[in-house]
């Protein structure tokens, strides 16, 4: 009887899936492309429209080529999918509901100009519904809890790596006798570090699915080598950049800035790519969910193959909730939390790209949102806690507390809703 539910839907429920999943797409763009974006904005680096035009390219590479990984945890991770093996159609719904509760929150957060979790939104969804609908037995704690602990480790190592790495900006370049040489001895150092790390997540992580299979060796080479191209590039633009002595009187180190201009392009670059690569999994795991179960015919299968399609349309709907909607959180993250300059605004995007390709790397659902503020606060540590705005950051940490309860509401008032549509 309840397969024929799926048999007898499946088509609507695949319709349904598809728009809730671009929905919530749209709901990262808007709200979590910022991530990506806020500090190259907020340190004059780039302008919105130069942003959003990087973001859009990026963040579908990384969705398309990288988004496969962490995919599979937010899919079938979370819940124990053997109790629902007779009634397969209550894991659509819960999808579905959470889907739709995930991406009216994100539109909720964006509106105001909070920085939430798109992670927590779909972790607290799917917990909610399983929890209510299914059992509090169907999830899968052990895994949540990881999930949990991830939310304070994320930031903390973020913040420190960027703590560090600012603080190397400092020793080598702005508190020494020449800053400008300095500057263009060393940027090109960190653009080289930025080209390896992230060709090395690409190829560890995503290029799997595109049906490269290298050994360890050939990932480091081809990483160093991009990481030595992106490098002569960087040297390139650095040399092309023209210098006003006149500039430095106002302050010391507009000149140096402009050096590091250059490198908060290239990192901006590779934060939207982590990006799109860690967080298309949450508009896009619960959809391969449901495609899958009805394809199969009811069946839950522990491996569903991620169809390109999929991936395609996780990739659209964040690059147009990014053009709609973007510009809000930008301005929150990019000059809301401490001034930006692109010396500091680089350390901060490193430090929180470094995180999440690693996180990725283990197949960990962190928050992008997490990891970048906790790199900007990191950033702002540095250089003493009076540059942070702290009425700012205190508003931000209580909208990410209030996410998860949010997300689980709402997902299991649709959940009954779509229950009593259908069964």
């Amino acid at each position: 009887m309840e397969f024929s539910i799926i048999s007898e839907y499946g088509m609507i429920f695949i319709v349904l899936a598809c728009a809730f999943g671009f929905f919530m797409a749209w709901g990262v763009g808007a709200n979590d492309v910022a991530n990506a974006m806020g500090t190259s904005v907020g340190s004059k680096a780039l302008t919105v429209k130069q942003a959003i035009i990087v973001a859009i390219i990026f963040e579908f590479a990384g969705a398309y080529l990288a988004g496969g990984e962490v995919t599979n945890t937010i899919r079938k991770g979370m819940l124990d999918a053997s109790l629902l093996s007779d009634t397969p159609e209550l894991l659509v719904y819960g999808m579905l509901a959470s889907l739709l509760a995930a991406g009216i929150w994100l539109m909720v957060a964006t509106r105001a100009g909070w920085p939430v979790s798109t992670t927590h939104s779909i972790v607290g969804a799917i917990v909610g519904f399983a929890a209510v609908g299914i059992g509090v037995d169907a999830v899968q704690w052990g895994k949540v809890g990881t999930i949990a602990a991830s939310w304070v480790v994320s930031p903390v190592m973020s913040g420190t790596i960027a703590f560090l790495l600012f603080m190397s900006v400092q020793r080598l370049i702005l508190n020494t006798n020449n800053p400008m040489a300095n500057a263009k001895k060393y940027v090109p150092y960190y653009i080289f570090m930025v080209g390896f790390i992230i060709a090395l997540v690409t190829l560890l992580k995503g290029l799997k699915h595109v049906g490269l299979h290298l050994s360890p060796g050939e990932n480091i080479s081809i990483a160093l080598v991009a990481g030595a191209v992106t490098m002569v590039l960087g040297i390139f633009l650095i040399r092309r950049l023209k210098f006003d002595p006149a500039a430095d009187r106002h302050f010391h180190f507009t000149n140096v800035e402009k050096v590091f201009g250059v490198l908060m392009m290239v990192t901006a670059c590779a934060m939207a790519f982590a990006h799109g690569s860690n967080d298309v999994a949450n508009a896009v795991g619960p959809l391969a969910a449901v495609v899958g179960i009805v394809n199969s015919g009811g069946e839950i299968a522990s491996k569903v193959m991620m169809p390109a399609w999929i991936l395609l349309l996780g990739g659209a709907g964040i690059v147009i909730g990014l053009i709609t909607y973007g510009h809000k959180v930008i301005a929150t993250i990019g000059t809301g939390i401490t001034q930006l300059t692109p010396s500091s605004g680089f350390a901060a995007t490193l430090a929180a790209a470094t995180t999440v390709v690693l996180a990725s790397g283990i197949g960990l659902p962190i928050s992008t949102t997490h990891t970048l503020v906790g790199g900007v606060l990191g950033v702002g540590l540095a250089r003493g806690i009076a540059a942070l705005n702290m009425n700012m950051v205190r508003t931000i940490f209580l909208s990410w507390i209030v996410t998860l309860p949010a997300g689980a509401i709402l997902s299991i008032m649709f959940f009954f809703m779509l229950k009593g549509i259908f069964s």
